[in-house]
């Protein structure tokens, strides 16, 4: 499977890449990155062939939209699709400030706000950033955060959106399979589009497997999973490291070992079997990883491609990391 294979993004009508860069990371995530690495590693990602590029307000407040934007400016605009996010505003004096953002904008932050006209502002905002006059996929981030608000206000907002052409497909950001379930059964038809689910369908978490991926396939929502290195953790799972844990959990930590035991076995970098595993189930059409420098995108890339042997899949199996429903993926 390489990165660049076009594949329809559900019932949409857009066409993305297998693989999708992730914009947190050029916004600040943890660390800085400076402005020229920032635009290097968006237009190293368009020269491989990727087509499906992801960020958000609340990245950097703002800094990850404002670089995409510079990024992307000489491209024509139907050679990528771009999603970004609502339910945070980016303000002066923003309250809802989360320290994992290393350099942000001096006085500014986030607000939670999932309004109707939160949500149009919110928009505005991102456009004007962007330099764009539309996006192609907007997601309700986060909607946990103020769930009857997000399925009520938010949602006819984006359906609203939609309907004008402003945005081509209506999503979901989020960190929990539940949320989605929820948020999938309670809106109003048609419903959302597709669903930016973050690391709960990898190697490390497959609770998207109970409810969320079977309802998806059924209705035709297509899947981006992200988070499938889990912040790092199956790349360096030490104390320090930016996947959020002081100290891993024993029981998530026997995991990662587990993963690397039968990975070395086969002679295959764990994270070609993280990046490969998530298109095991049908309703996944993408898989969107975050990167800091050209160098960390190409890798992404090359691992994508690399094959990867039957025996990996049945040892992950045998081992209870994957389920006995799974199947390896097209070309695998």
């Amino acid at each position: 499977m390489r990165a660049h294979d076009p594949v329809l993004l559900g019932r949409t009508g857009l066409t993305v890449s297998r693989l999708g860069l992730g914009l947190a990371s050029i916004g600040g995530l943890f660390r800085p990155v400076p402005q020229g690495q920032a635009l290097e590693t968006v237009r190293r990602a368009r020269e491989l062939g990727i087509r499906l590029f992801d960020t958000a307000p609340v990245y950097g407040y703002g800094l990850s939209e404002t670089r995409t934007g510079t990024a992307l400016r000489d491209e024509p605009r139907d050679a990528y699709v771009l999603c970004t996010k609502v339910g945070r505003l980016i303000e002066p004096g923003g309250p809802d400030t989360q320290p994992i953002w290393a350099d942000p904008p001096p006085g500014r932050g986030a607000r939670l706000d999932y309004s109707y006209a939160g949500v149009m502002r919110s928009l505005e905002g991102s456009l004007d950033r962007l330099g764009l006059n539309s996006v192609d996929v907007l997601h309700i981030h986060d909607p946990e955060q103020d769930f009857p608000r997000s399925v009520g206000d938010a949602y006819r907002a984006l359906d609203d959106l939609r309907r004008a052409g402003v945005v081509r497909a209506v999503s979901l950001g989020v960190n929990h399979a539940d949320v989605a379930v929820r948020f999938l059964r309670e809106a109003p038809a048609p419903g959302p589009d597709c669903v930016m689910l973050a690391g709960r369908w990898s190697l490390l978490d497959q609770s998207g497997l109970t409810e969320l991926l079977p309802l998806c396939q059924e209705r035709g929502v297509a899947v981006l999973a992200a988070g499938v290195l889990q912040s790092g953790l199956l790349v360096d799972p030490g104390p320090g490291a930016p996947h959020g844990y002081e100290r891993v959990p024993p029981a998530l930590a026997a995991r990662v070992s587990t993963v690397h035991e039968v990975c070395a076995r086969h002679g295959v970098p764990p994270m070609a079997a993280a990046l490969q595993f998530p298109f095991g189930h049908p309703a996944v059409t993408a898989v969107v990883v975050g990167a800091r420098s050209p160098a960390e995108i190409e890798e992404s890339a090359a691992l994508l491609a690399r094959p990867v042997p039957g025996g990996l899949w049945s040892g992950l199996r045998n081992a209870d990391v994957i389920p006995s429903c799974w199947q390896p993926p097209p070309g695998a």
